[in-house]
């Protein structure tokens, strides 16, 4: 059967405006880092992108280098473009990135123009599409020249390649200079993609303060601390979780007795809401400037319930204050 999109979909989701931009994009995001690629099934992941759009998320975020093994995301979705997506594709926002090691030698990673421009190339290739709605650099470089870098950005939206054009991971002194450089060039900044939830506020430091400014949007990854911030670890590390396993997710030594003890609390903030714990984290993180919160998800359930977290997105001052008293 042919994939056709819930026509009420609109009506389920918040879309909030990128910050001095026309672009408008859903509160809740979809990142494609881990569970939809090579070594993942297919049908799962095809099951969870089109629940993700029939529930009005229009945004789906990739990189050169999600999978496993790198470049499969892309393809995955190459896949659904072709497959069930295509007749949606100017109702959706697709981002890819580049910044971490994609091939072997001296021109597969960090931020040249070599790299940034030969990269972008490949993943439109992946997903079978003309070009990306947003193209970021994934993490600053210390090798090269900021100037290189956004020039290189400015010349994939002249090209056609990408309509606009992020940064993530970049501090709020880099932001500032990439702003004002692209700024110069006539490609405005329009969006940064830093890591941000309750356990890591480094973004309300100056960065916050920077985007505002410079009009710039922000999409908050790792919204719920790599699962932390889930009801999986109220009661410690579960055996199945990914603290038990190793690899880039969250260790073990991140889910220590005070942080279980920490969201033992919020879990119960978040029951006096009327909320789950990753819900009021969710809220939490939309709460000021941010303009999306991009999740993860190895399930459809998972989006289902993620998305629950605009039906209250409201925090009181006591709420907030005792969120803070905890979390110190």
């Amino acid at each position: 059967m042919p994939y056709l999109a819930d026509d009420k979909r609109y009506e389920k989701m918040i879309y909030n405006r990128t910050g001095n931009s026309g672009l408008l994009l859903p509160a809740i995001s979809l990142g494609l880092w881990h569970n939809f690629g090579g070594a993942d099934s297919f049908e799962n992941g095809r099951a969870m992108l089109q629940k993700a759009f029939d529930l009005g998320i229009t945004h789906f975020d990739l990189a050169n280098n999600y999978g496993p093994p790198p470049g499969s995301a892309e393809e995955m979705f190459g896949k659904m473009m072709k497959t069930d997506f295509k007749p949606y594709r100017d109702e959706m926002i697709v981002s890819s990135k580049a910044g971490y090691r994609m091939w072997e030698g001296p021109y597969g990673d960090w931020a040249s123009k070599k790299y940034m421009v030969a990269s972008l190339d490949q993943s439109l290739q992946r997903m079978g599409l003309d070009y990306v709605d947003i193209y970021y650099s994934h993490r600053p470089d210390p090798h090269t020249p900021l100037e290189e870098t956004m020039g290189a950005l400015d010349q994939i939206v002249r090209e056609g390649k990408a309509l606009y054009v992020g940064i993530s991971s970049y501090s709020a002194e880099e932001t500032a200079d990439a702003s004002a450089i692209l700024h110069r060039l006539g490609t405005p900044l329009l969006i940064h993609q830093p890591n941000y939830s309750m356990f890591n506020r480094w973004i309300e430091n100056g960065l916050q303060e920077v985007l505002e400014k410079n009009g710039t949007g922000s999409i908050a990854f790792g919204p719920l601390a790599q699962g932390l911030l889930t009801n999986k670890y109220l009661g410690g590390i579960p055996a199945d979780s990914r603290a038990a396993r190793s690899g880039t997710f969250l260790q073990e030594e991140q889910v220590s007795a005070s942080a279980v003890e920490k969201v033992q609390k919020l879990n119960e903030i978040a029951e006096k809401r009327e909320q789950s714990l990753p819900q009021m984290a969710l809220a939490w993180v939309l709460r000021g400037n941010v303009t999306s919160a991009l999740i993860g998800a190895s399930r459809v359930s998972q989006i289902e319930e993620n998305v629950k977290a605009l039906n209250n997105l409201e925090f009181s001052e006591d709420e907030l204050k005792e969120i803070d008293t905890i979390l110190q």
